[in-house]
């Protein structure tokens, strides 16, 4: 069984940085890849981000693409979301997730899930 817990969550104002982080536990984190997904009010689980488990590849959502950072460090087993520049628009609750069996921008995909953790940015 994988457990994840999200971190580093908050209130910040318009173009502050916040750094999440994920601690994994359970199977071998660096044989996965890691994801993080938010979520806004009223609204489905968005991609934002993801990193391989071996080549440490990583992909974007356009919106983060300029601002964010993902990063994993296997010999700690955790997984990191940089923020810069944040909006009001990325206030959301974000979730970082494990092992994708698919298309790794759909949330369907990913096997584990953490609790997520709140940003809000205020304007």
């Amino acid at each position: 069984q994988v457990q994840l817990v999200e971190s580093g969550g908050g209130l910040v104002q318009t173009g502050d940085s916040l750094r999440l982080s994920c601690a994994a536990s359970g199977k071998r984190f660096s044989d996965y890849s890691v994801a993080w997904f938010r979520q806004a009010p009223g609204k489905g689980r968005e991609f934002v981000a993801t990193i391989n488990w071996n080549d440490f590849g990583t992909r974007y959502a356009e919106f983060a693409r300029d601002r964010f950072t993902i990063a994993r460090n296997n010999a700690e087993n955790t997984a990191s979301l940089q923020m810069s520049s944040l909006k009001p628009r990325d206030t959301a609750v974000y979730y970082c997730a494990e092992y994708s069996t698919g298309r790794y921008d759909r949330a369907e995909v990913w096997n584990y899930w953490g609790q997520g953790t709140q940003v809000t940015v205020s304007s």
